[in-house]
């Protein structure tokens, strides 16, 4: 399982992120995307633990919780749908 945590400042760091969630369990990875064009984060950050019960703990409690003058979404993460559509007509 992966939790996707939204609205982060822009200042918040890989380690950041990792230290708010480590105090529920351990953390596997923690990945901010940045923007392709411009290089600069994007506002949320993916985090795997080792534990899905410390997952569900974390999602928990720090759901709208603020954080770094932000008050932060945090949820299961959804598989990526492919958003590069399609268009075009097929006949």
């Amino acid at each position: 399982m992966t939790i996707f945590i939204g609205n982060l400042s822009f200042d918040s760091e890989q380690e950041d992120i990792t230290g708010l969630i480590s105090s529920y369990g351990e953390v596997k990875s923690c990945k901010i995307p940045l923007d392709r064009e411009t290089g600069r984060k994007r506002g949320f950050a993916f985090v795997d633990m080792t534990n899905e019960e410390d997952e569900q703990k974390a999602i928990d409690d720090l759901q709208n919780v603020e954080w770094m003058g932000r008050s932060i979404r945090v949820n299961k993460a959804e598989p990526r749908r492919d958003s590069r559509g399609g268009g075009g007509n097929r006949w």
